[in-house]
């Protein structure tokens, strides 16, 4: 009973749940996400955006485009009737840079809020960088750096240092409002960039630093470089560059007499190519006035920012990688009791002074038991396929891609011992990491095997079968009570955990 208990409280939780949307009207787009609740390990479940352009005339002509704001307007339309087929009860509205700046924007909000029947805000700068704070502090853990968001009308920067806001500015310095005051000419917004950047002299805080990259215009930066080096794993979240790779990157637009030239432009969306060369010139002047130690891009932003500070403070402080995890298991997992007693039993093997691990480390040990066990249902030979992609390119917060990659491996080895069916994934994933993670990996798989085969899965059993170490061997005990659990199978699966250990086994029946 306890494994159909445990799967239909999943359908319980979702139920309990009530959808939050934000619509957020910004100076290129338009979007409307739909996320499951306000969690702390948001999940989108609806994700749909409109490039309007709103703020393409805004510096020079002082007014919102009229074909831009029918686009946008028509957008929401459509967004409202989204959120009422989704039950969305909770419906956000904000407007950003375009908005606050053009002189019709009180105009266009009336008319919005007519087709909505909710209240717009229109978000002053101090706010959207604050916002743009609280998404990073909903995406990282230990957050300690600058982070820039990147729209069409402005670049709101903040110093964040452990989830506190030291320092916040906005400048004018979007992609559409740079195109608009230079007419399209690139190297007469190196003065304007520069200048700008010089009003906000704390940004020397960020040598040495992470500068947190966020806004569409960068994700299509960190793609096109994802394209160019052949990057496996195509996850925006956590991917990274070194300050010398950023600025390598973002010089190719200057020196490329078309960007259409440039390696990997195909990758990016024919709506971004036009602000690109502009992000990019941003992001490189940034770059050399930070000297910041890597560039890391955020997937999250205002939007997350915003359901953030709706959290109460304890769900604010849960880690968002555990709660992620633990929320899958409770969705996927036949049981997310025995997820967390495998978090436990592993515990023992990683007691060995041998195996000492950093306290991150032991997180991610502890993410890798929790979803452990989410490709339950595919067909046994493409388990460790199917859960090495899921997990890879799952919708992870709080964790970098050496982390991810350290999860994928290891329900990967859970499920197979050679590499079979991912074998051509996986080892392009190992090829990332160091030969550390990579064991790691291989030994955190290979007890989550031996643990399944004595558990068959369930909760309540491993608890009782202790680990332990004993000179030269790795000792299982287990109660008189199981003893018909002992098995060939069993003991093929501890022995190759020993194995990888480089101790002998021991199975050892008690009471």
């Amino acid at each position: 009973m306890t494994r159909w208990k445990e799967i239909s409280g999943a359908n319980e939780r979702t139920a309990e749940m009530e959808p939050i949307g934000v619509i957020d009207i910004g100076s290129n787009s338009v979007r409307l996400v739909v996320y499951e609740g306000a969690v702390r390990a948001l999940t989108p479940v609806f994700n749909e955006k409109v490039l309007c352009g709103l703020g393409r005339s805004v510096a020079t002509m002082g007014s919102l485009g009229e074909e831009a704001v029918e686009r946008a307007l028509a957008a929401l339309a459509r967004f409202k009737a989204i959120a009422r087929i989704l039950s969305v009860k909770n419906l956000m509205v904000i407007a950003t840079a375009a908005v606050r700046d053009a002189q019709n924007g009180p105009a266009f909000i009336q008319r919005g809020e007519r087709i909505l029947d909710v209240p717009i805000e229109i978000l002053s700068g101090e706010k959207e960088a604050r916002l743009a704070a609280q998404g990073i502090m909903m995406g990282f853990v230990d957050d300690d750096g600058i982070a820039g968001d990147l729209g069409g009308g402005s670049l709101e920067l903040v110093d964040l240092a452990k989830d506190r806001l030291k320092e916040a500015g906005t400048l004018p310095l979007g992609g559409l409002r740079l195109i608009d005051t230079t007419g399209n000419r690139i190297e007469r917004a190196v003065e304007p960039i520069d200048s700008a950047l010089a009003s906000l002299p704390w940004l020397a805080n960020g040598e040495g630093r992470t500068f947190y990259a966020v806004g569409g215009t960068w994700r299509s930066l960190a793609k096109l470089h994802m394209d160019q080096i052949r990057y496996p794993l195509h996850v925006m979240q956590g991917y990274k560059l070194s300050a010398r790779e950023a600025l390598d990157l973002c010089e190719q637009f200057r020196k490329a007499k078309k960007p259409l030239d440039i390696p990997g432009i195909a990758s990016v969306a024919r709506a971004r190519r036009e602000v690109l060369p502009f992000g990019a010139l941003v992001l490189e002047r940034l770059v050399k006035r930070m000297q910041p130690r890597q560039i890391v891009f955020s997937v999250f932003g205002i939007r997350e920012g915003l359901i953030y500070g709706l959290l109460p403070p304890h769900e604010q402080m849960r880690d968002p990688l555990l709660s992620f995890c633990e929320d899958y298991a409770a969705l996927r997992s036949r049981s997310a009791e025995h997820a967390w007693e495998l978090c436990r039993w592993t515990d023992r093997i990683f007691a060995d002074p041998a195996l000492e691990e950093t306290a991150d480390e032991r997180r991610l040990r502890h993410a890798a038991c929790l979803l452990s066990d989410v490709g339950w249902r595919a067909h046994p030979d493409y388990r460790g396929e199917q859960s090495l992609n899921t997990v890879a390119h799952a919708g992870l917060g709080g964790v970098d891609h050496q982390g991810r990659i350290f999860l994928a491996l290891s329900v990967f080895h859970r499920h197979e011992t050679s590499e079979g069916n991912g074998e051509q994934l996986s080892e392009r994933l190992r090829s990332l990491v160091s030969k550390r993670v990579q064991r790691r990996a291989r030994i955190v798989g290979a007890a989550i095997r031996a643990a399944h085969m004595l558990s068959i899965g369930m909760a309540g059993i491993i608890d009782q079968t202790p680990l332990a170490y004993e000179n030269a061997s790795l000792v299982l005990t287990i109660p008189r009570a199981y003893a018909a659990l002992d098995g060939e199978r069993l003991r093929r699966r501890f022995d190759a955990l020993a194995d990888l250990l480089g101790k002998k086994p021991k199975i050892r029946i008690s009471g």
